[in-house]
C-alpha cells in the first residue's frame, strides 16, 4: 500500500513540475491556454496536497461506517471476500462436455465398399 502512495505521490508532483514549465512557456498573447493551464496547475496542486496529507498518515483513510441493519449486520461482513488479496482456492476448471451424438445419423454411412 506504501509504494502505491509513494508512487502517485511522485506522479502528482512530476505532473505539477510539468504544468509549472509549461505556464513559463506560453506566449504573452495567448491567454485562453494560460489560463486553462493554471486552472489545471491549481487541480493538480490541490490532489498533490491531499496526496502528502495521506502519505503522511501513512495510510488511506477508512470511509465512516454506520451500524447496518438486517443482512447487512456482522455475519455478513465476516462472509465478505477478503480485500488483501490472501490465499485463495484456485477455481475448478471444468471441461466443456460436447453434446451425445444421434444413435444413427440420416444419409450415407461413412464404410467404404
Amino acid at each position: 500500500m506504501a509504494r502505491t502512495i509513494d508512487l502517485e505521490l511522485t506522479r502528482a508532483e512530476v505532473e505539477v513540475r510539468e504544468l509549472e514549465a509549461r505556464l513559463r512557456v506560453v506566449p504573452m498573447n495567448d491567454s485562453q491556454l494560460s489560463e486553462a493551464l493554471r486552472t489545471a496547475l491549481a487541480a493538480k496542486q490541490e490532489r498533490l496536497d491531499k496526496l502528502r496529507a495521506l502519505h503522511a498518515a501513512g495510510a488511506k483513510p477508512l470511509p465512516v461506517r454506520t451500524q447496518p441493519d438486517g443482512p447487512e449486520g456482522d455475519a455478513a461482513l465476516s462472509r465478505k471476500i477478503p480485500t488483501h488479496g490472501g490465499h485463495r482456492t484456485p477455481l475448478k476448471r471444468t471441461v466443456p462436455q460436447r453434446p451425445k451424438a444421434a444413435s444413427k445419423p440420416a444419409g450415407k454411412s461413412k464404410t467404404r465398399k
